[in-house]
């Protein structure tokens, strides 16, 4: 049975790869952003715990940096200056949108995670919430990365 676990994740996370940030959906899909060790490339995954359905992009080298999109905002001060550490991965595919998000507000000390999906030609948005309790890792750690687009809000 740990045999079987390990090669399910291995779909999710390969030898050569750190996974910088994942975490499960409410309805049971996972989501992996991971990059290669020697900073080779980024990659998206997105599927089930069994199966991924997504893996963006397609071609695993140095251009695959191009094509994603760090943004973020900070506001120090905690909750009696409303601070907030607000962060996203986005990157375009077959026609839609893609905002993975790490978010933290000071106030309540809430975290959410998930996704935003929009449709390009329509403009319909779909957010697919997080599960926190299984968050890993934190889109953060791509702030001061020197491959990747960033843009502070």
């Amino acid at each position: 049975m740990a045999q079987t676990a390990i090669i399910l994740a291995q779909k999710y996370v390969l030898p050569n790869e750190i996974e910088i940030f994942s975490f499960e959906t409410d309805k049971g899909k996972k989501l992996s952003v991971c990059k290669d060790k020697a900073d080779k490339y980024i990659i998206y995954r997105f599927g089930t715990k069994k199966k991924v359905e997504l893996e963006y992009p397609s071609t695993k080298n140095k251009q695959s940096w191009e094509k994603f999109t760090f943004s973020y905002y900070f506001r120090g001060g905690g909750a009696e200056n409303d601070g907030m550490d607000i962060n996203s991965l986005i990157f375009t595919n077959g026609g839609f949108e893609y905002e993975v998000y790490d978010d933290y507000v000071a106030e309540g000390e809430k975290t959410t995670v998930g996704i935003h999906v929009k449709q390009l030609s329509n403009d319909k948005k779909t957010d697919i919430k997080g599960n926190v309790k299984t968050k890993k890792g934190s889109l953060i750690n791509l702030r001061d990365n020197e491959f990747i687009k960033v843009v502070e809000q």
